[in-house]
């Protein structure tokens, strides 16, 4: 009877030991993997405050020989905010300003349609809802650039790209911007119809009996409930123009100075149509200036963002 106690408590203490092993193994390789992602973050970000100056190695803020800067200042970010940049004054403010823009409208459109679409899938029942589902999850499978040049000539053909005749109309590149990002944004309802599937059906049922419409109990009803998704899909949304870069330099054209958004405007001014190499600390600080905003609003949401995924992601 000892005996076999004994040896229980030498294999607990054994499976104990192997649990820790496997602990420490887990945080040692998650540490690596930290590390890995957070050095170039790390890297723009001292650069975005690195003062240029003929010493050290470090000339016109483009030849970088220690990741430490020697000296460090706000004067990247006064160059940055006030370079003239093909003949626009203040370029990057505009840059700054047409990205809020279409980020806005896109968050406004994407999450009425991402909803609509949702609820409609989840709480509907109509004959091709099926065929529906299983042709927008095989299209989704394509990657969305794949109908870059059709969506280009479409627009073009409207007057909505970077290439209009007249100077005057060259702003309603950022319109063709705003349809190109959320015209198809229903397709990705998925994560939303699967929030909207643990809302009881009762509820609508009941709605209906009382006579409401489906866009009165989706309004009145569904939304007051899924604040979590709604936060989500919004987010996401919203984060969408400030990372997109070949929908945004394709419709509005690197020619087209003064309307383009952050990406490909940071991009022309380092490595594009008007590079120059001493560009390097300014186009980190506007990495900075466009990263950290966007990084503090995902952790200020970060709960509703949780709750949205993991809700959205039970099976309906």
């Amino acid at each position: 009877m000892s005996s076999a106690i004994l040896t229980g408590q030498r294999k607990f203490r054994s499976q104990k030991k192997s649990n820790r092993i496997a602990l420490i193994a887990d945080y040692i390789v998650l540490s690596l993997l930290s590390l890995i992602w957070i050095i170039p973050i790390l890297w723009i970000f001292l650069h975005a405050f690195r003062v240029q100056f003929n010493d050290a190695g470090e000339i016109n803020g483009n030849v970088v020989s220690n990741f430490f800067p020697t000296r460090f200042g706000f004067d990247n970010f006064i160059d940055l905010f006030t370079a003239r940049v093909n003949g626009v004054d203040y370029a990057f403010p505009r840059w700054m300003l047409n990205t809020l823009i279409v980020a806005v409208a896109d968050c406004i459109l994407s999450t009425f349609l991402i909803l609509s679409v949702a609820y409609c899938i989840s709480k509907l029942r109509f004959k091709l809802r099926k065929p529906f589902m299983n042709l927008t999850m095989i299209i989704g499978l394509f990657p969305g650039f794949m109908s870059m040049f059709a969506i280009y000539f479409l627009l073009k053909s409207m007057g909505l790209s970077g290439f209009s005749p007249t100077d005057d109309n060259r702003w309603m590149a950022l319109l063709g911007l705003i349809i190109a990002n959320s015209a198809a944004s229903g397709m990705g309802y998925q994560i939303a119809k699967g929030f909207f599937d643990v809302i009881p059906n009762s509820l609508v049922e009941s709605a209906k009996l009382d006579g409401c419409t489906n866009f009165k109990i989706f309004w009145k009803i569904i939304l007051p409930l899924s604040k979590p998704i709604i936060i989500y899909t919004a987010l996401m949304s919203f984060m969408g123009p400030w990372m997109d870069f070949i929908f945004s330099q394709v419709i509005i054209g690197a020619s087209n100075t003064e309307y383009l958004t952050v990406a490909p405007g940071l991009y022309n001014m380092m490595f594009g149509a008007y590079a120059d190499p001493s560009n390097f600390t300014k186009f980190a600080a506007g990495c900075v200036c466009v990263g950290v905003p966007i990084t503090l609003l995902f952790m200020f949401l970060q709960r509703y963002y949780v709750e949205g995924v993991t809700a959205g992601a039970v099976k309906g």
